[in-house]
């Protein structure tokens, strides 16, 4: 199905960087679904295992009701791009965390264990929102407000990779399913089209690439599909020397932890282009490819003495099991060789983050 929004501002400059990538197989998702169930069903693994054993339900969650009215998100923040965060902006998205939970819960229950409830249940939720045209009403001309934007790309990331898996189910109800599609594309192409032609984003750029991505293989969109391809090729080209996103070390105390950041959309937009063929891990700019900013994390971590370079701010050590969770699709890929430990060991335990589909230990580990 093409859904196709005409939104021309959603295309600008960035367009030109790719030759305008298509969407060859709208259930082609971050994950090949019947190939990894049917590994998932015979796997041995005691990682895999309890994985499994330790997910969640959509079925057994109360479901969310959808946002009414306009999106109000105090600023991550209390003052400027970082110090002390706003614990308001945390009780205000509470109940986004609550939707990403479930619907990812519904689906990693499905390529785990096959249950069409559970798969349903993820749809239904996410119906709820789209007869509530949730994620769709903000302005980040509004300056107090810009916070609701970055929020309707992390939590539409999380509804686009979850569709993109649930659309591999034949018993779902295809009149949800057209429905949830139409108000996906249209919330994506209204989410990029506030960027300006040409400009250089940081990690919001990245995870808004994510959301088109996910979302245009959902609708067969190739102008999303192609935003996301762009974007990722984008991002490579501001690698500097080092394979560091220079936007993200201006980010102070925060600098290693904005690396890790920007990462993780990115990993999952290559993931999103190998199932359509388009092999963006080894896209080179500067003589860089995505690797070199894996590897320089890594290398942050382990000795922050390098991001000295950058700011002279002391950085802050408490990294989050799922700012590790997108190797795991890069290292069952590729192999752990020439990577950090700080990298690979975290892999060695379950693994989940919403925003780029959940339990990533069930999606991809080998």
């Amino acid at each position: 199905m093409n859904l196709r929004t005409p939104l021309a501002v959603t295309l600008f400059a960035v367009t030109t960087i790719s030759n305008a990538q298509h969407v060859t197989a709208h259930k082609a998702s971050v994950v090949d679904v019947p190939a990894r169930q049917a590994y998932l069903k015979s796997t041995t693994s005691p990682l895999l295992l309890s994985a499994i054993k330790g997910l969640h339900s959509c079925v057994k969650m109360e479901a969310v009701p959808a946002p009414e009215g306009y999106m109000r998100i105090p600023h991550h923040y209390l003052s400027g791009s970082h110090g002390p965060t706003n614990p308001a902006e945390a009780a205000a998205t509470r109940v986004y965390g609550a939707f990403e939970n479930r619907i990812t819960a519904g689906m990693n229950q499905y390529v785990a264990t096959g249950n069409h409830a559970e798969a349903q249940c993820a749809l239904d939720q996410l119906d709820m929102w789209a007869k509530g045209d949730a994620l769709t009403n903000y302005d980040p001309h509004d300056k107090d407000n810009t916070q609701s934007w970055y929020q309707a790309e992390w939590t539409l990331c999380s509804a686009g990779v979850t569709m993109s898996v649930l659309v591999n189910d034949p018993a779902l109800d295809l009149a949800e399913q057209k429905r949830v599609a139409l108000w996906l594309d249209g919330a994506a192409h209204k989410l990029i089209s506030y960027e300006k032609p040409g400009e250089l984003g940081n990690n919001h750029h990245y995870w808004r690439a994510l959301a088109a991505i996910s979302i245009g293989v959902v609708g067969s969109d190739d102008a999303l599909f192609d935003y996301g391809v762009s974007v990722f090729k984008q991002a490579v080209g501001q690698l500097d020397k080092n394979g560091a996103f220079p936007l993200e070390m201006d980010r102070h105390e925060r600098a290693t932890h904005y690396q890790a950041f920007a990462l993780q959309p990115l990993v999952l937009v290559a993931e999103f282009a190998e199932r359509q063929g388009v092999d963006l891990y080894a896209y080179s700019a500067n003589n860089h490819t995505i690797r070199d900013a894996i590897v320089f994390l890594g290398h942050a971590i382990e000795d922050p003495s390098i991001i000295k370079q950058y700011t002279p701010d002391e950085q802050m050590k408490d990294f989050g099991p799922d700012e590790f969770a997108p190797y795991t699709f890069y290292v069952a890929r590729f192999g752990a060789a020439g990577l950090a430990a700080v990298i690979t060991d975290p892999l060695k335990h379950s693994l989940n983050a919403t925003r780029i589909g959940g339990n990533t230990t069930v999606l991809a580990q080998k």
